[in-house]
């Protein structure tokens, strides 16, 4: 309870309305789109029957809450209201070298790229803000980060002829983040990238890969990157972490209201989640931990899983850069030149079976012929277990060698 209280003093103190009005919706951007859209991906959830929305949304947005695919008693209050946890609109960058002298090796980054522009966001910015409206590599981008899940993903913002922003709503549905664009004002699962309620009920937004990886590695690996700035327009304690304390394995998840989580793991285990074809699999960090190097399969596709120690989690003491070594997990195609490869640990070395040539544990080839070659990442999910649970009840678990 503490805990509970402390974050809703902080959120609530520190509540900025970032968006401004919101652009007027005509009659016919509020009808249902199912139709409308046939080119694009949608959820194979059925639309419910029509309930009252959750208890106050009505009186903050002008959603058609009509229309839904979520029981509206799943989605409760997480504290603040519409805005007041402001997505970046307007974000800033500093190069490699002037975020070196703020950002500690060891801090969590969410790491994106289009083409060959290269984009860190640190968590210790984003994780005041949940939201960013980017645009990278002249692809209009949202960066998403739910702290209370630990999930960092980014969508494309681009629907049909038109480009979407998003703002927060303040509710939550299985701990999850719930976002809203400003356009329709419909609302949006974060760990889905679905529309669960509004006019845009049913659709799903294009994910885009993203690898949360330590500071160090951005600095070394990407010294053209650009890093989000912390002059975001928004007076906050950027470095200091508004969740200290939350990430114990041995505590409860804060705000969840969802289906029981499988005792097979702890449900504030940090899990990479993949999910290829009809198959989802997590894989546990513990695990990945010990083992550092996993072949495996999903779906029927290889993929291989490297760990690397350096990174922090975050979301632990009250520094972001502080806390235990959680260390950072990717998942690639375990393929060079049409030949597919398997990986092994020893002696502190990542190697191939077939070459014999180093790699580190992001997936770069450390060894000639090709030094600086790059395993191609699939899009993965850093995840507490509890959220990746909920929203993917049939996955399986890799328990080890």
């Amino acid at each position: 309870m503490r805990l509970l209280h402390l974050l809703f003093v902080l959120h609530l103190a520190a509540a900025i309305a970032a968006c401004g009005p919101a652009a007027r919706i005509s009659p016919d951007s509020m009808k249902p789109q199912r139709d409308r859209y046939p080119e694009r991906r949608y959820s194979s959830r059925p639309l419910l029957p029509d309930e009252p929305p959750p208890p106050g949304a009505s009186d903050e947005f002008r959603t058609d809450f009509s229309d839904h695919t979520v029981p509206y008693a799943e989605i409760i209050s997480g504290g603040p209201s519409k805005d007041d946890i402001p997505a970046i609109d307007t974000p800033r960058f500093v190069s490699t070298a002037d975020a070196d002298l703020w950002l500690r090796p060891n801090e969590p980054v969410i790491l994106v790229s289009v083409e060959k522009d290269v984009r860190a966001y640190p968590i210790r910015i984003i994780i005041w803000h949940e939201l960013v409206n980017d645009v990278i590599g002249g692809k209009p981008m949202l960066i998403s980060y739910c702290p209370l899940c630990n999930t960092p993903i980014a969508f494309s913002r681009r629907f049909e002829d038109s480009i979407l922003s998003f703002g927060t709503t303040g509710y939550l549905r299985y701990g999850n983040l719930i976002m809203y664009d400003r356009q329709t004002e419909s609302w949006w699962q974060q760990a889905e990238g679905e529309s669960i309620a509004g006019a845009h009920t049913g659709l799903l937004l294009e994910s885009w890969p993203t690898r949360l990886v330590p500071w160090s590695h951005v600095r070394d690996e990407y010294p053209d990157a650009k890093i989000l700035s912390g002059s975001t327009g928004h007076t906050r304690d950027y470095g200091r972490n508004p969740y200290a304390g939350y990430d114990d394995i041995a505590r409860a998840p804060f705000l969840y209201r969802g289906p029981k989580t499988p005792a097979a793991l702890p449900p504030m285990e940090h899990v990479l989640g993949i999910t290829l074809g009809k198959e989802s699999k997590a894989y546990p960090f513990s695990v990945l931990a010990r083992e550092h190097v996993v072949n495996d399969s999903v779906g029927g596709v290889p993929v291989v899983i490297f760990w690397q120690p350096g990174m922090t989690s975050g979301l632990k003491e009250a520094e972001v850069a502080a806390g235990d070594d959680l260390g950072s997990a990717m998942a690639f195609t375990p393929s060079v030149d049409g030949r597919t490869l398997r990986f092994q640990y020893r002696d502190s070395t990542i190697t191939d079976d077939l070459t014999g040539r180093a790699w580190n544990g992001y997936g770069i080839s450390l060894s000639r012929p090709i030094p600086g070659m790059h395993l191609s990442p699939i899009t993965s999910a850093n995840a507490f277990w509890f959220t990746w649970a909920a929203f993917n009840p049939k996955t399986g678990i890799y328990t080890g060698r």
